[in-house]
């Protein structure tokens, strides 16, 4: 039988956004029956939500919801419901105002607030506090009583250090909070509180440094996130493109960190940092190039010793963006460019092979990145010795086999090797990327490809922004005075002002006394 396709449609021309199951933006009725009928309504089907009606004092009916799994039973039973039991008789007409009655006389708790809507009231609910109405009062009083269950802190395993702090954010945005507020002890660090996520409604602090963030930045910030339409946000990567100002670049535009002690550092240099409740990872804007060459030890060590590494990292960097390139260019079109007698042993080497030089480094290239994938995706236990014998495995005996000249091999091994010495995994990524398009053109058209190819990135890299911050500050736009903490860093002493592109304004990091 063959069905009418125009009559069968199951889905609409248009797409249909998610609209609220209930309207519950009215006010709270002072009758308790109406009060509890529409939360029923709104709570239907949610087994776990508890209703309890009961009477104080014998005189005044009061009706107390709440969530079991998100509240702490003992404290709910001790300075809850045993103060309100405990109370005597309230006389007979005493017109008194409940909520407040409760919430300033009888209850103990440091965290009570009367709300007079529905939608107050059930978000309270939502969040782990328990709601108590009352008969005659058009009021609910919002007790919090939530207990979470934390995972312990511990060192973030995405950024290691051999000296520094070694604790990490959680899931709980308050305790990240708390461990920010333990590293900057000042009335400076505001923290401004941001719900995202219509039916997740997830708590988003936006922290930063009053007086020494940039206005600019801050505003651009609360109007991006301002704009963020989601149904949820699950992590802070969710929010984390709706910050960028070009999404189709493979460049990061924001920072992601696991650290408090980086966010800290990142907060005193005048960017904004973003939490999310629910993730490890906080966000910070803007976020340039030169920071993605720099780790936190590198403010923990002695300079000499982080001048060297950083420009160890950015030769690596380099590495690991254009040497299959330069091996591809070089072998096919340029062999004069190379020694005789290591061109006589690259030759003997590569003779064997069967593919051109820019096949051999495409199916290498491809086969390392899925030796990677699989490492991190493999449980831990696992997950190291499968990528290393795997590579060594594969490796040799597609050499012995003759489908893999050597050389290649090594190639390839050492830019994978170069490419893990980036300390942002986020910013690795987009050298990863780009390392392809590089290979193709450079197999197609030698050295000139590659210098084309290098050259549209850069072009790309000078146009491209953070937050309206030029992403190549303070090399381009060049800030002679803010050089001093890019490729090499300076005893600590001589970094006396924040980066003027950023901070927006020329500011000195800390007072200075007359000598």
């Amino acid at each position: 039988m063959v069905m009418n396709t125009r009559q069968n449609r199951s889905l609409p021309d248009e797409a249909v956004g998610l609209k609220p199951e209930f309207d519950y933006n009215g006010p709270l009725s002072a009758a308790l029956v109406e009060n509890e009928a529409k939360l029923r309504t709104i709570f239907d089907k949610c087994g776990d939500c508890k209703f309890h009606r009961f009477q104080i004092a014998t005189t005044c009916e009061a009706l107390i919801v709440y969530l079991p799994g998100l509240i702490s039973h003992e404290f709910l039973e001790q300075a809850v419901m045993r103060p309100m039991f405990a109370l005597d008789a309230i006389a007979e007409g005493n017109r008194i105002d409940m909520a407040s009655f409760m919430r300033y006389h009888v209850l103990h708790s440091l965290s009570i607030v009367t709300v007079a809507s529905y939608e107050e009231t059930v978000n309270g609910i939502l969040s782990g506090n328990t709601a108590i109405l009352f008969e005659g009062t058009a009021e609910a009083v919002l007790i919090e009583t939530a207990y979470l269950h934390d995972r312990t802190i511990t060192e973030p395993n995405s950024e290691l250090t051999l000296r520094g702090a070694r604790e990490g954010f959680i899931e709980n945005i308050q305790t990240n909070l708390s461990m920010l507020r333990r590293k900057i002890k000042s009335e400076r660090l505001k923290a401004e509180p941001v719900t995202i996520g219509d039916v997740t409604r997830t708590q988003v602090e936006i922290v930063y440094l009053s007086g020494i963030v940039n206005p600019r930045v801050l505003d651009e910030v609360k109007r991006r996130l301002a704009a963020v339409k989601l149904d949820g946000v699950l992590e802070s990567g969710y929010i984390e493109e709706w910050l960028e100002d070009t999404p189709w670049s493979p460049f990061p535009q924001v920072q992601n960190t696991e650290r408090p002690d980086v966010l800290a550092a990142n907060l005193l240099e005048a960017k904004v940092g973003i939490l999310v409740d629910g993730t490890p990872f906080a966000l910070i804007v803007p976020f340039v190039f030169w920071g993605g060459l720099q780790a936190a030890e590198d403010y923990y060590e002695r300079f000499v010793y982080a001048s060297l590494i950083r420009i160890l990292r950015l030769v690596l960097l380099l590495l690991s963006l254009m040497l299959p390139s330069i091996y591809v260019a070089i072998t096919t079109f340029h062999p004069q460019m190379m020694p005789t007698n290591l061109l006589l042993s690259f030759a003997s080497a590569v003779e064997p092979s069967p593919f051109p030089a820019l096949i051999e480094a495409l199916l290498m290239e491809f086969l390392f990145e899925v030796l990677r994938e699989a490492g991190i995706r493999l449980p831990k236990q696992v997950g190291s010795a499968i990528s290393i014998v795997g590579a060594l495995v594969i490796g040799q005996a597609a050499v012995q086999a003759g489908i893999i000249s050597a050389p290649m091999v090594i190639v390839v091994s050492l830019t994978g090797i170069a490419s893990f010495a980036i300390p942002r995994y986020s910013f690795a990524i987009a050298f990863r990327i780009l390392r392809f398009p590089l290979l193709i053109v450079s197999g197609m058209f030698g050295i000139i490809g590659l210098s084309i190819g290098l050259m549209f990135i850069l072009i790309h890299l000078v146009n491209l922004e953070s937050i309206g911050i030029p992403y190549l500050t303070p090399v381009a736009p060049v800030n002679l005075k803010n050089l001093n903490d890019v490729i090499v860093r300076v005893p600590r002493r001589f970094l006396r002002e924040l980066p003027a592109a950023i901070a927006g304004r020329k500011m000195r990091r800390y007072r200075q006394t007359k000598e």
